[in-house]
């Protein structure tokens, strides 16, 4: 079994004997098309999301599941991804964070599950987060991702987010490594927030993808999310 495997498996496996003591939310999203950096991964149909998320107090702490339905026109339809991070802080304005994530596709055959570790940083509106597989999508070889996020308030509802990130490393090396990149406004309604996306890579040649399924062309998507429990 993978190094990373192993390292996410068991960081669950420990973090939930202390679910008890920690603070619970849920996050549900309804969105137009489920993209995974550049990709779609319900074939530009809308997908439906949602987390149950366990934080542990001061002490930066986290675990969760997040799952989707997906449709990569396989026997799949649905993703199941656990995860568990830790989050520390020097000064008000600069955090650091790692942790885990395994992505898992249970209601089929087709495909396996695989591991991801990240870590990265957040200074003022700017974070900075690297990824790495050493399986990705659990077909033997590895894989980095690089991502930058600036996210700029726009009075007490609005936000925008600008997002570019570098797909690389053994994995990438024959369909052509990829950047990726996203706009996305939010606007905060009460409970929920609505926010509209545009998002594509810089395929091109055999690297675009034109059909449904893992289409990775500019395109724009819109969705609703709310967090639970309401009024905390």
């Amino acid at each position: 079994m993978k190094v990373i495997r192993n390292l996410a498996l068991v960081t669950g496996l420990l973090a939930l004997s202390s679910v008890a003591q920690a603070q619970f939310s849920s996050t549900w999203t309804a969105v137009s098309d489920y993209d995974f950096r550049g990709f779609s991964q319900s074939a530009k149909d809308p997908a439906l999301q949602g987390s149950a998320d366990f934080a542990f107090g001061e002490s930066g702490f986290a675990i969760g599941a997040w799952a989707s339905t997906v449709d990569f026109d396989l026997d799949e339809d649905a993703e199941l991804d656990l995860y568990a991070g830790y989050t520390g802080s020097i000064n008000d304005s600069f955090s650091w964070n790692a942790g885990a994530v395994w992505y898992d596709y249970p209601l089929g055959d087709d495909l396996d599950g695989y591991a991801e570790v990240y870590a990265g940083f957040a200074a003022g509106n700017f974070a900075f987060k690297q990824w790495y597989s050493d399986d990705f999508y659990a077909l033997g070889d590895s894989a980095l991702y690089s991502e930058i996020n600036y996210t700029q308030p726009i009075g007490e509802k609005f936000s925008l987010v600008f997002h570019a990130g570098y797909s690389y490393g053994d994995y990438w090396d024959d369909l052509g490594e990829l950047v990726d990149y996203a706009v996305q406004g939010n606007y905060s309604a009460g409970n929920f927030t609505l926010f509209a996306k545009f998002t594509g890579t810089d395929a091109s040649g055999s690297e675009k993808v034109e059909a449904d399924v893992l289409n990775n062309e500019p395109r724009f998507l819109v969705g609703v999310m709310t967090t639970l429990p309401w009024g905390e």
